[in-house]
Protein backbone atom coordinates (compact mmCIF):
# COMPACT_ATOMS: atom_id res chain seq x y z
CA UNK A 1 0.00 0.00 0.00
CA UNK A 2 0.80 3.53 -1.08
CA UNK A 3 1.39 4.71 2.68
CA UNK A 4 2.19 8.65 5.04
CA UNK A 5 4.13 8.75 7.53
CA UNK A 6 3.48 11.05 10.19
CA UNK A 7 6.67 12.07 12.22
CA UNK A 8 5.76 13.33 15.24
CA UNK A 9 6.86 16.58 17.40
CA UNK A 10 4.02 16.44 20.36
CA UNK A 11 1.66 18.43 19.07
CA UNK A 12 -2.00 17.80 20.56
CA UNK A 13 -3.85 17.38 17.04
CA UNK A 14 -1.25 14.98 15.50
CA UNK A 15 -3.28 12.22 15.23
CA UNK A 16 -5.91 14.27 13.40
CA UNK A 17 -3.52 14.34 10.85
CA UNK A 18 -3.42 10.54 10.46
CA UNK A 19 -6.77 10.65 10.81
CA UNK A 20 -7.49 13.08 7.78
CA UNK A 21 -5.02 10.98 5.32
CA UNK A 22 -7.09 7.66 6.46
CA UNK A 23 -9.98 9.49 5.70
CA UNK A 24 -8.72 9.43 2.21
CA UNK A 25 -8.79 5.89 2.18
CA UNK A 26 -4.73 6.24 2.67
CA UNK A 27 -2.76 4.61 5.17
CA UNK A 28 -0.75 6.43 7.68
CA UNK A 29 1.04 5.81 10.92
CA UNK A 30 2.49 7.94 13.70
CA UNK A 31 6.13 7.79 14.54
CA UNK A 32 8.24 9.92 16.93
CA UNK A 33 9.85 12.73 15.11
CA UNK A 34 13.78 10.76 16.12
CA UNK A 35 12.50 7.58 14.52
CA UNK A 36 15.77 6.55 13.50
CA UNK A 37 16.50 7.14 9.64
CA UNK A 38 16.83 3.20 8.92
CA UNK A 39 13.59 2.58 9.97
CA UNK A 40 11.86 5.64 7.74
CA UNK A 41 13.88 4.10 4.76
CA UNK A 42 12.54 1.10 5.58
CA UNK A 43 8.74 2.20 5.80
CA UNK A 44 9.35 3.37 2.45
CA UNK A 45 6.56 6.42 2.86
CA UNK A 46 4.74 7.70 -0.04
CA UNK A 47 4.97 11.04 1.04
CA UNK A 48 5.93 12.71 5.03
CA UNK A 49 3.97 15.28 7.25
CA UNK A 50 6.01 16.84 10.09
CA UNK A 51 3.15 17.88 13.03
CA UNK A 52 3.36 20.80 15.65
CA UNK A 53 4.94 20.95 18.55
CA UNK A 54 4.25 22.60 21.42
CA UNK A 55 8.06 23.29 21.85
CA UNK A 56 9.80 26.81 19.88
CA UNK A 57 12.43 25.96 17.25
CA UNK A 58 14.09 29.12 18.07
CA UNK A 59 14.75 27.45 22.17
CA UNK A 60 17.70 25.38 22.83
CA UNK A 61 17.46 21.47 23.61
CA UNK A 62 14.03 21.17 21.59
CA UNK A 63 13.52 18.57 19.08
CA UNK A 64 15.00 18.44 15.71
CA UNK A 65 14.86 16.04 12.27
CA UNK A 66 17.31 14.56 10.13
CA UNK A 67 18.23 16.64 7.26
CA UNK A 68 18.10 13.05 5.86
CA UNK A 69 14.23 12.99 5.33
CA UNK A 70 14.29 16.12 3.52
CA UNK A 71 16.32 14.71 0.74
CA UNK A 72 14.70 11.21 0.40
CA UNK A 73 13.06 12.23 -2.41
CA UNK A 74 9.53 11.94 -1.36
CA UNK A 75 6.92 14.73 -0.84
CA UNK A 76 7.14 16.17 2.31
CA UNK A 77 4.68 18.51 4.20
CA UNK A 78 5.95 20.68 6.89
CA UNK A 79 3.01 21.96 9.87
CA UNK A 80 3.57 24.49 12.12
CA UNK A 81 6.41 23.91 14.19
CA UNK A 82 7.26 21.50 10.98
CA UNK A 83 7.37 24.19 8.76
CA UNK A 84 9.33 26.26 10.97
CA UNK A 85 11.98 23.06 11.44
CA UNK A 86 11.93 22.36 7.85
CA UNK A 87 12.87 26.20 6.71
CA UNK A 88 16.01 26.12 9.96
CA UNK A 89 17.85 22.82 8.46
CA UNK A 90 17.68 24.27 5.17
CA UNK A 91 18.95 26.93 5.81
CA UNK A 92 16.58 29.69 6.06
CA UNK A 93 15.28 31.73 8.87
CA UNK A 94 13.12 31.30 12.23
CA UNK A 95 12.44 34.78 14.40
CA UNK A 96 9.78 35.11 17.81
CA UNK A 97 6.44 36.71 15.97
CA UNK A 98 5.96 40.23 16.32
CA UNK A 99 2.64 39.13 17.51
CA UNK A 100 1.06 35.95 18.34
CA UNK A 101 -1.43 34.51 16.21
CA UNK A 102 -4.07 32.24 17.67
CA UNK A 103 -7.15 31.55 15.95
CA UNK A 104 -8.81 32.33 13.27
CA UNK A 105 -6.86 34.14 10.09
CA UNK A 106 -7.32 34.95 6.40
CA UNK A 107 -4.66 33.61 4.28
CA UNK A 108 -3.83 35.79 0.56
CA UNK A 109 -2.87 32.78 -1.65
CA UNK A 110 -0.21 32.75 -4.35
CA UNK A 111 -1.77 32.01 -7.69
CA UNK A 112 0.63 29.64 -8.94
CA UNK A 113 0.66 27.80 -5.52
CA UNK A 114 1.24 24.16 -6.36
CA UNK A 115 -0.20 23.22 -2.95
CA UNK A 116 -2.77 25.82 -2.14
CA UNK A 117 -4.35 27.36 -5.65
CA UNK A 118 -7.83 27.10 -6.69
CA UNK A 119 -8.45 25.23 -3.45
CA UNK A 120 -11.05 27.85 -2.23
CA UNK A 121 -14.01 28.18 -4.09
CA UNK A 122 -15.53 31.15 -6.26
CA UNK A 123 -14.99 34.88 -6.03
CA UNK A 124 -12.87 34.21 -2.96
CA UNK A 125 -10.40 31.39 -4.30
CA UNK A 126 -6.82 33.45 -3.83
CA UNK A 127 -8.08 33.83 -0.32
CA UNK A 128 -8.98 31.28 2.76
CA UNK A 129 -9.91 31.01 6.42
CA UNK A 130 -7.39 29.02 8.05
CA UNK A 131 -6.37 28.19 11.65
CA UNK A 132 -3.42 29.70 13.38
CA UNK A 133 -1.42 29.01 17.07
CA UNK A 134 2.33 30.01 16.87
CA UNK A 135 4.45 32.58 19.03
CA UNK A 136 7.32 32.21 16.17
CA UNK A 137 7.25 32.29 12.39
CA UNK A 138 9.87 31.88 9.32
CA UNK A 139 11.35 35.25 8.71
CA UNK A 140 13.20 34.02 5.74
CA UNK A 141 12.52 31.32 3.20
CA UNK A 142 15.64 29.15 2.05
CA UNK A 143 17.34 29.09 -1.28
CA UNK A 144 15.09 27.61 -3.61
CA UNK A 145 11.73 28.17 -2.08
CA UNK A 146 9.03 30.35 -2.62
CA UNK A 147 5.83 32.31 -0.14
CA UNK A 148 2.72 30.93 -1.47
CA UNK A 149 0.35 32.43 1.18
CA UNK A 150 0.44 35.18 3.23
CA UNK A 151 -2.01 37.26 6.14
CA UNK A 152 -2.13 40.37 7.41
CA UNK A 153 0.11 39.43 10.32
CA UNK A 154 2.04 36.49 8.76
CA UNK A 155 4.16 37.06 5.62
CA UNK A 156 5.35 33.67 4.91
CA UNK A 157 2.16 31.51 6.17
CA UNK A 158 3.14 29.09 3.90
CA UNK A 159 5.72 28.10 1.79
CA UNK A 160 7.50 25.50 -0.97
CA UNK A 161 10.26 24.24 -3.40
CA UNK A 162 10.14 25.55 -6.68
CA UNK A 163 11.01 21.51 -7.67
CA UNK A 164 7.46 21.20 -5.92
CA UNK A 165 8.46 18.25 -2.72
CA UNK A 166 8.72 20.17 -0.11
CA UNK A 167 5.87 22.11 1.28
CA UNK A 168 5.00 23.81 4.69
CA UNK A 169 2.09 25.78 5.91
CA UNK A 170 1.99 28.08 9.24
CA UNK A 171 -1.79 27.01 9.63
CA UNK A 172 -3.44 23.96 10.81
CA UNK A 173 -5.04 22.13 8.10
CA UNK A 174 -5.76 19.12 10.10
CA UNK A 175 -8.14 20.78 12.17
CA UNK A 176 -11.73 21.42 11.10
CA UNK A 177 -11.10 25.10 11.78
CA UNK A 178 -8.90 25.54 8.28
CA UNK A 179 -12.09 25.65 5.85
CA UNK A 180 -9.88 24.03 2.90
CA UNK A 181 -8.05 21.53 4.99
CA UNK A 182 -9.34 18.92 3.62
CA UNK A 183 -8.67 19.66 0.54
CA UNK A 184 -5.10 20.68 1.16
CA UNK A 185 -4.75 17.32 2.81
CA UNK A 186 -6.33 15.52 -0.03
CA UNK A 187 -4.05 17.33 -2.91
CA UNK A 188 -1.01 17.05 -0.77
CA UNK A 189 -1.25 13.44 -0.29
CA UNK A 190 -3.50 11.98 -3.43
CA UNK A 191 -1.98 14.96 -6.79
CA UNK A 192 1.35 15.59 -4.70
CA UNK A 193 2.18 12.68 -3.43
CA UNK A 194 0.03 10.19 -5.71
CA UNK A 195 -1.32 8.18 -3.15
CA UNK A 196 -3.69 4.67 -4.33
CA UNK A 197 -6.95 5.01 -1.99
CA UNK A 198 -6.51 1.41 -0.81
CA UNK A 199 -6.87 1.83 3.01
CA UNK A 200 -9.91 0.89 4.29
CA UNK A 201 -12.01 -0.52 7.58
CA UNK A 202 -12.44 -3.97 6.41
CA UNK A 203 -8.59 -3.77 5.48
CA UNK A 204 -8.22 -2.56 9.30
CA UNK A 205 -9.68 -5.33 10.69
CA UNK A 206 -7.89 -7.67 8.59
CA UNK A 207 -4.78 -6.69 9.36
CA UNK A 208 -5.39 -5.89 12.84
CA UNK A 209 -6.75 -9.34 13.75
CA UNK A 210 -3.65 -10.49 11.94
CA UNK A 211 -1.70 -9.14 14.92
CA UNK A 212 -3.75 -9.87 18.07
CA UNK A 213 -3.47 -13.63 16.85
CA UNK A 214 0.21 -13.31 16.40
CA UNK A 215 0.54 -11.63 19.61
CA UNK A 216 -1.64 -13.68 21.82
CA UNK A 217 -1.04 -16.88 20.43
CA UNK A 218 -3.15 -19.94 22.22
CA UNK A 219 -3.27 -17.91 25.34
CA UNK A 220 -6.33 -16.55 26.95
CA UNK A 221 -7.65 -12.86 27.38
CA UNK A 222 -10.01 -10.52 29.88
CA UNK A 223 -11.36 -7.46 28.45
CA UNK A 224 -12.31 -5.16 30.86
CA UNK A 225 -16.00 -4.45 29.83
CA UNK A 226 -17.95 -1.48 30.86
CA UNK A 227 -20.94 -1.34 27.71
CA UNK A 228 -19.54 1.90 25.83
CA UNK A 229 -18.88 2.21 22.36
CA UNK A 230 -14.98 1.85 23.12
CA UNK A 231 -15.28 -1.24 24.98
CA UNK A 232 -17.75 -3.08 23.15
CA UNK A 233 -16.29 -2.70 20.04
CA UNK A 234 -12.92 -4.01 21.38
CA UNK A 235 -14.80 -6.96 22.83
CA UNK A 236 -16.50 -7.42 19.45
CA UNK A 237 -13.10 -7.99 17.72
CA UNK A 238 -11.28 -9.49 19.88
CA UNK A 239 -14.20 -12.12 20.18
CA UNK A 240 -13.75 -12.26 16.17
CA UNK A 241 -9.95 -12.85 16.45
CA UNK A 242 -9.84 -15.44 19.11
CA UNK A 243 -13.24 -16.94 19.73
CA UNK A 244 -13.91 -18.22 23.19
CA UNK A 245 -10.65 -17.73 24.50
CA UNK A 246 -11.64 -14.39 25.63
CA UNK A 247 -13.92 -13.58 28.66
CA UNK A 248 -15.53 -9.90 29.38
CA UNK A 249 -15.43 -9.02 32.53
CA UNK A 250 -17.70 -6.18 33.88
CA UNK A 251 -16.71 -4.23 37.20
CA UNK A 252 -19.26 -2.36 38.66
CA UNK A 253 -16.94 0.23 40.65
CA UNK A 254 -19.75 2.10 42.08
CA UNK A 255 -19.22 5.53 39.96
CA UNK A 256 -21.96 4.18 37.26
CA UNK A 257 -25.30 5.72 36.13
CA UNK A 258 -28.21 5.03 37.62
CA UNK A 259 -29.23 1.16 36.20
CA UNK A 260 -26.16 1.02 34.15
CA UNK A 261 -24.86 -2.48 36.21
CA UNK A 262 -28.62 -4.27 34.97
CA UNK A 263 -28.25 -2.72 31.61
CA UNK A 264 -24.59 -3.86 30.47
CA UNK A 265 -25.53 -7.55 31.68
CA UNK A 266 -28.86 -7.46 29.95
CA UNK A 267 -27.74 -6.23 26.60
CA UNK A 268 -24.21 -8.40 26.12
CA UNK A 269 -24.95 -11.79 28.31
CA UNK A 270 -28.65 -12.02 27.10
CA UNK A 271 -28.74 -10.52 23.81
CA UNK A 272 -24.75 -10.72 22.66
CA UNK A 273 -23.85 -13.91 24.76
CA UNK A 274 -20.48 -13.14 25.61
CA UNK A 275 -18.38 -14.63 27.77
CA UNK A 276 -19.35 -12.31 30.59
CA UNK A 277 -18.56 -12.19 34.16
CA UNK A 278 -19.76 -9.28 36.44
CA UNK A 279 -18.01 -8.18 39.69
CA UNK A 280 -20.02 -6.00 42.01
CA UNK A 281 -16.97 -3.97 43.77
CA UNK A 282 -18.34 -0.50 44.39
CA UNK A 283 -17.93 -0.61 48.15
CA UNK A 284 -14.32 -1.21 47.17
CA UNK A 285 -13.60 1.67 44.86
CA UNK A 286 -15.63 3.95 47.06
CA UNK A 287 -13.78 3.18 50.25
CA UNK A 288 -10.08 3.31 47.88
CA UNK A 289 -11.80 7.04 47.16
CA UNK A 290 -12.68 8.22 50.46
CA UNK A 291 -11.08 11.83 50.82
CA UNK A 292 -9.44 11.98 47.74
CA UNK A 293 -10.17 15.21 45.86
CA UNK A 294 -7.08 16.10 43.37
CA UNK A 295 -8.86 14.57 40.10
CA UNK A 296 -5.60 13.02 39.54
CA UNK A 297 -5.41 10.71 42.23
CA UNK A 298 -9.18 9.87 41.59
CA UNK A 299 -8.13 8.93 38.58
CA UNK A 300 -4.75 6.87 39.45
CA UNK A 301 -6.55 5.27 42.25
CA UNK A 302 -9.11 3.82 39.73
CA UNK A 303 -7.33 2.75 37.10
CA UNK A 304 -5.15 0.56 39.76
CA UNK A 305 -7.94 -0.81 41.75
CA UNK A 306 -9.66 -1.55 38.27
CA UNK A 307 -6.47 -3.50 37.10
CA UNK A 308 -6.60 -4.94 40.67
CA UNK A 309 -9.82 -6.92 40.24
CA UNK A 310 -8.89 -8.28 36.54
CA UNK A 311 -5.84 -9.77 37.88
CA UNK A 312 -7.98 -11.17 40.62
CA UNK A 313 -11.12 -12.56 38.74
CA UNK A 314 -8.89 -13.64 35.66
CA UNK A 315 -6.61 -15.97 38.05
CA UNK A 316 -4.17 -18.08 36.59
CA UNK A 317 -5.94 -18.38 33.48
CA UNK A 318 -5.65 -15.50 31.47
CA UNK A 319 -2.11 -13.66 30.49
CA UNK A 320 -3.63 -10.74 28.60
CA UNK A 321 -6.26 -7.90 29.48
CA UNK A 322 -7.60 -6.25 26.43
CA UNK A 323 -9.31 -1.91 26.84
CA UNK A 324 -10.76 -0.13 24.38
CA UNK A 325 -8.29 2.71 24.83
CA UNK A 326 -8.86 5.35 21.85
CA UNK A 327 -5.82 7.73 21.02
CA UNK A 328 -7.63 10.76 22.34
CA UNK A 329 -7.15 8.95 25.94
CA UNK A 330 -4.06 8.57 24.84
CA UNK A 331 -2.25 11.66 23.74
CA UNK A 332 -4.34 13.51 26.75
CA UNK A 333 -2.74 11.30 29.49
CA UNK A 334 0.99 10.77 28.26
CA UNK A 335 4.02 11.92 26.00
CA UNK A 336 3.49 9.07 23.62
CA UNK A 337 5.13 9.49 20.59
CA UNK A 338 6.37 13.20 20.65
CA UNK A 339 6.97 15.82 23.39
CA UNK A 340 3.48 16.19 23.97
CA UNK A 341 2.26 18.35 26.83
CA UNK A 342 0.55 15.94 29.49
CA UNK A 343 -3.52 17.41 29.73
CA UNK A 344 -4.42 14.87 32.26
CA UNK A 345 -4.15 11.13 32.72
CA UNK A 346 -7.02 8.69 32.11
CA UNK A 347 -7.54 5.84 34.20
CA UNK A 348 -6.67 3.47 31.41
CA UNK A 349 -3.33 5.00 30.47
CA UNK A 350 -1.75 7.43 32.82
CA UNK A 351 -3.30 6.01 35.29
CA UNK A 352 -2.06 2.26 34.80
CA UNK A 353 -0.33 0.84 37.63
CA UNK A 354 3.84 0.27 37.06
CA UNK A 355 3.72 -3.17 37.54
CA UNK A 356 1.01 -5.89 35.90
CA UNK A 357 0.30 -9.29 36.52
CA UNK A 358 -1.59 -9.13 32.60
CA UNK A 359 0.16 -8.19 29.28
CA UNK A 360 -1.86 -5.02 27.51
CA UNK A 361 -3.29 -5.43 24.09
CA UNK A 362 -5.29 -2.52 23.05
CA UNK A 363 -6.64 -3.23 19.28
CA UNK A 364 -8.21 0.84 18.95
CA UNK A 365 -5.52 2.50 20.61
CA UNK A 366 -4.69 4.15 17.19
CA UNK A 367 -8.11 5.12 16.34
CA UNK A 368 -10.50 8.45 17.26
CA UNK A 369 -14.48 7.68 18.05
CA UNK A 370 -15.68 8.28 14.98
CA UNK A 371 -13.82 5.83 13.46
CA UNK A 372 -14.19 3.10 16.54
CA UNK A 373 -18.08 3.04 15.44
CA UNK A 374 -17.23 3.03 12.02
CA UNK A 375 -15.17 -0.41 12.64
CA UNK A 376 -18.27 -1.53 14.91
CA UNK A 377 -20.73 -1.08 12.30
CA UNK A 378 -18.49 -3.58 10.11
CA UNK A 379 -18.38 -5.87 13.20
CA UNK A 380 -21.89 -5.71 13.02
CA UNK A 381 -22.69 -3.90 16.17
CA UNK A 382 -26.14 -2.52 16.28
CA UNK A 383 -26.89 1.43 16.64
CA UNK A 384 -28.10 1.32 20.69
CA UNK A 385 -24.55 0.26 21.59
CA UNK A 386 -22.27 2.48 18.39
CA UNK A 387 -24.17 5.48 18.92
CA UNK A 388 -23.54 5.62 22.86
CA UNK A 389 -22.64 9.29 24.26
CA UNK A 390 -18.54 8.36 25.71
CA UNK A 391 -18.63 7.99 29.47
CA UNK A 392 -15.55 8.06 31.21
CA UNK A 393 -13.77 5.04 32.82
CA UNK A 394 -13.58 6.58 35.78
CA UNK A 395 -17.41 7.44 35.72
CA UNK A 396 -19.15 9.57 38.14
CA UNK A 397 -15.77 9.98 40.22
CA UNK A 398 -14.80 12.41 37.75
CA UNK A 399 -18.08 14.48 37.33
CA UNK A 400 -17.94 15.01 41.74
CA UNK A 401 -15.90 17.71 41.73
CA UNK A 402 -13.88 17.01 45.26
CA UNK A 403 -14.11 14.12 47.28
CA UNK A 404 -16.77 10.96 46.50
CA UNK A 405 -19.61 9.72 48.98
CA UNK A 406 -22.24 7.67 48.41
CA UNK A 407 -24.50 10.44 49.29
CA UNK A 408 -23.10 12.91 46.47
CA UNK A 409 -23.17 9.77 43.90
CA UNK A 410 -27.03 8.96 44.65
CA UNK A 411 -27.74 13.00 43.85
CA UNK A 412 -25.66 12.84 41.04
CA UNK A 413 -26.96 9.89 39.62
CA UNK A 414 -30.97 11.02 39.76
CA UNK A 415 -29.71 14.33 38.35
CA UNK A 416 -28.30 12.87 35.26
CA UNK A 417 -30.83 10.04 34.54
CA UNK A 418 -33.30 13.10 33.98
CA UNK A 419 -30.99 15.06 32.02
CA UNK A 420 -30.45 11.66 29.42
CA UNK A 421 -33.97 11.29 29.36
CA UNK A 422 -35.10 14.62 28.31
CA UNK A 423 -32.04 15.04 26.00
CA UNK A 424 -33.14 11.78 24.38
CA UNK A 425 -37.02 13.24 24.54
CA UNK A 426 -35.81 16.11 23.04
CA UNK A 427 -34.41 14.25 19.98
CA UNK A 428 -30.88 15.76 20.66
CA UNK A 429 -29.02 12.65 22.08
CA UNK A 430 -27.82 11.67 19.16
CA UNK A 431 -26.76 15.32 17.88
CA UNK A 432 -24.05 15.90 20.97
CA UNK A 433 -21.13 14.33 21.23
CA UNK A 434 -21.71 14.07 25.00
CA UNK A 435 -24.37 15.59 27.48
CA UNK A 436 -24.16 15.17 31.61
CA UNK A 437 -24.37 16.63 34.87
CA UNK A 438 -21.60 17.62 37.27
CA UNK A 439 -22.24 17.80 40.91
CA UNK A 440 -20.35 21.35 42.19
CA UNK A 441 -18.85 21.42 45.36
CA UNK A 442 -20.93 24.61 46.23
CA UNK A 443 -24.15 25.18 47.82
CA UNK A 444 -26.74 28.38 47.44
CA UNK A 445 -29.33 29.62 48.97
CA UNK A 446 -33.29 28.65 47.07
CA UNK A 447 -36.76 29.67 47.80
CA UNK A 448 -38.63 26.10 47.82
CA UNK A 449 -42.34 26.59 49.72
CA UNK A 450 -41.83 29.52 50.80
CA UNK A 451 -38.96 28.22 52.72
CA UNK A 452 -34.92 29.06 52.41
CA UNK A 453 -33.28 26.33 51.10
CA UNK A 454 -29.08 25.44 51.11
CA UNK A 455 -28.68 23.11 48.53
CA UNK A 456 -26.01 21.78 46.15
CA UNK A 457 -25.46 23.16 42.52
CA UNK A 458 -25.55 20.90 39.52
CA UNK A 459 -23.75 21.72 36.23
CA UNK A 460 -25.30 20.53 32.94
CA UNK A 461 -22.55 20.20 30.13
CA UNK A 462 -23.29 19.45 26.49
CA UNK A 463 -21.21 19.52 23.28
CA UNK A 464 -20.69 18.93 19.87
CA UNK A 465 -17.60 17.25 18.36
CA UNK A 466 -16.67 14.41 15.43
CA UNK A 467 -13.69 13.53 17.40
CA UNK A 468 -13.50 15.12 21.25
CA UNK A 469 -9.94 16.68 20.76
CA UNK A 470 -12.13 19.88 19.88
CA UNK A 471 -15.79 20.69 21.22
CA UNK A 472 -18.28 23.65 21.08
CA UNK A 473 -20.95 23.78 23.82
CA UNK A 474 -24.23 22.98 22.57
CA UNK A 475 -27.09 25.62 22.06
CA UNK A 476 -29.40 23.93 23.71
CA UNK A 477 -33.46 25.45 23.13
CA UNK A 478 -34.31 27.00 26.04
CA UNK A 479 -37.77 25.14 26.71
CA UNK A 480 -35.58 22.14 26.50
CA UNK A 481 -33.12 23.41 29.71
CA UNK A 482 -35.94 25.31 31.13
CA UNK A 483 -37.60 21.61 31.42
CA UNK A 484 -34.04 19.95 32.74
CA UNK A 485 -33.69 22.25 35.18
CA UNK A 486 -37.41 22.46 36.49
CA UNK A 487 -37.44 18.40 36.73
CA UNK A 488 -34.05 17.87 38.37
CA UNK A 489 -34.75 20.75 40.90
CA UNK A 490 -38.29 19.48 41.62
CA UNK A 491 -37.27 15.89 41.92
CA UNK A 492 -34.20 15.55 43.70
CA UNK A 493 -33.84 16.35 47.48
CA UNK A 494 -30.75 18.24 47.24
CA UNK A 495 -30.28 20.18 44.66
CA UNK A 496 -31.93 23.83 44.23
CA UNK A 497 -29.76 25.35 41.32
CA UNK A 498 -28.70 24.22 38.16
CA UNK A 499 -26.19 26.16 35.99
CA UNK A 500 -25.44 25.60 31.72
CA UNK A 501 -21.55 25.64 30.90
CA UNK A 502 -20.85 27.43 27.74
CA UNK A 503 -16.99 26.35 27.63
CA UNK A 504 -15.65 24.97 24.60
CA UNK A 505 -12.19 22.48 24.26
CA UNK A 506 -9.93 24.69 23.54
CA UNK A 507 -9.40 26.11 26.05
CA UNK A 508 -11.61 23.85 28.65
CA UNK A 509 -11.55 19.90 28.61
CA UNK A 510 -14.91 17.93 27.68
CA UNK A 511 -15.43 16.76 31.19
CA UNK A 512 -14.67 19.10 33.86
CA UNK A 513 -12.15 16.76 35.91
Amino acid sequence: MDKILVLDFGSQTTQLIARRVRELNVYSEIHPFNLQFDKIKGFNPTGIILSGSPARVIDKDVPHIDMRILELGVPVLGICYGMQEMARVLGGEVAAAPRREYGFAEIDISSDSALLSKLAAGSSANRATVWMSHNDVVSKVPKGFKISSSTADCKIASMEDYAGRLFGTQFHPEVTHTKIGVKLLERFVIDICKCRREWTMKSFIDNEIERIRAKVQNERVVLGLSGGVDSSVAAALMQKAIGDRLTCIFVDNGLLRKNEAAKVEQIFRDKFHFNLVCIDAGERFVRKLAGVADPEKKRKIIGEEFIRVFEETSGKGASFLAQGTLYPDVIESVSFRGPSSTIKSHHNVGGLPEKMGLKLIEPLRELFKDEVRELGRELGLPNEILMRQPFPGPGLAVRIIGEITNADLSLLREADDILINEIKAGGWYEKLWQSFCVLLPIKTVGVMGDERTYERVVAIRAVTSTDGMTADWAELPAELLRTISNKIINGVKGINRVVYDISSKPPSTIEWE
